[in-house]
């Protein structure tokens, strides 16, 4: 009744079928299955590769102001929709304001104008690209001065690790807002004023998270071995902290890349972020909300953009942190 199985079929049936996959290649198949962070990503890379290609694919100078197309609505050739066609209702007719400004066939904004006749899909594409130029040099500082206080600290241990601990109290009971000001009276209002403020107090959430998973992991079996074999703490760090803190942080810099967006449109709002005639995110809804009964489409558009951002790098670093955990079963 029972057949004798032979030895090579024993070794098929043993064999392993999947492919072997490193800790990386784990995580980006992990991440694949998440369609939401997939879409942001993709959503991300479109809006920084507009962003980055500003001064190609913008139609106009976004700071040339043309007086006589001041606060015309926008206008697509070929699209007759309200509200995409240049007409507007100030009352009980609608009414086509490129034509009534004396404007050519051939003239027309996609997303309309501001009070002074300045393009707003010019300004919004580069407002975007000086906000993300905020935001990744904040998650730089991120990167350098967190990541390497953190692993002093918890590397360190003992008195080093106290009195590095609060000094990172003091730091954090100090309000951004505060450190901003403070920048602003010894410097001008502008990018290089931000960037400071950000780099302050900015990198302390990720010096915390690398300084606590420090502290886990040194001691662990291989970093004690690598003690014993003489390995200096700089080759440790380097090769086997970071090596094995990257997928958090990774995932704190994906989170912190979205509140510096936000704090620097904040900062822009109440007026003493980025100064004209540069613009920002922030810059643009504030000038929007301004006039926001009248010309509602110059807020709109750079809000959808900024809540686009936020909404994008969120779901990205979840997704992230759902692919880099190692307890996470399919």
């Amino acid at each position: 009744m029972f057949e004798k199985v032979s030895g090579s079929a024993t070794e098929d049936n043993e064999k392993i079928s999947a492919p072997s996959l490193s800790f990386l290649q784990d995580s980006w198949r992990r991440l694949k299955k998440n369609k939401a962070a997939v879409v942001s990503l993709v959503i991300i890379c479109i809006i920084i590769l507009l962003a980055v290609s500003a001064p190609i694919i913008a139609p106009h100078n976004p700071e040339a102001q043309i007086t006589q197309h001041s606060s015309l609505p926008p206008k697509i050739p070929g699209v007759d929709i309200n509200g995409l066609n240049g007409t507007a209702q100030p009352g009980a007719e609608r009414i086509d304001k490129y034509a009534q400004v004396n404007a050519d066939e051939d003239v027309y904004y996609i997303l309309g104008t501001d009070s002074l006749g300045r393009d707003l899909l010019s300004r919004t594409l580069y407002g975007t690209r000086i906000s993300l130029l905020i935001a990744f040099v904040a998650a730089l500082f991120d990167l350098t001065i967190g990541v390497t206080y953190g692993l002093i600290s918890g590397w360190s241990g003992g008195r080093v690790d106290n009195i590095m601990q609060r000094i990172l109290e003091i730091l954090s009971g100090v309000p951004n807002l505060v450190v901003v000001i403070l920048m602003i009276l010894v410097l001008d209002p502008g990018i290089t004023s931000i960037i400071i403020a950000l780099a302050i107090t900015g990198w302390i959430p990720m010096a915390r998270i690398v300084r606590a998973q420090t502290l886990k992991l040194k001691n662990q079996e291989y970093i004690l071995a690598a003690q014993t074999l003489g390995e200096s703490p700089w080759k440790i760090a380097t090769k086997h902290l970071i090596a094995n803190l990257s997928g958090v942080i990774i995932i704190q810099t994906m989170f912190s890349i979205p509140a510096a967006i936000f704090f620097e449109a904040f900062l822009s709002f109440i007026g003493i972020g980025i100064p004209a005639p540069l613009a920002s995110l922030g810059t643009l809804i504030s000038d929007g909300y301004k006039t926001f009964r009248f010309l509602p489409h110059l807020m709109w558009y750079p809000a959808g953009v900024l809540c686009i951002l936020m909404i994008s790098f969120n779901l990205l670093a979840d997704g992230l942190r759902d692919a880099f955990d190692p307890k996470m079963k399919d």
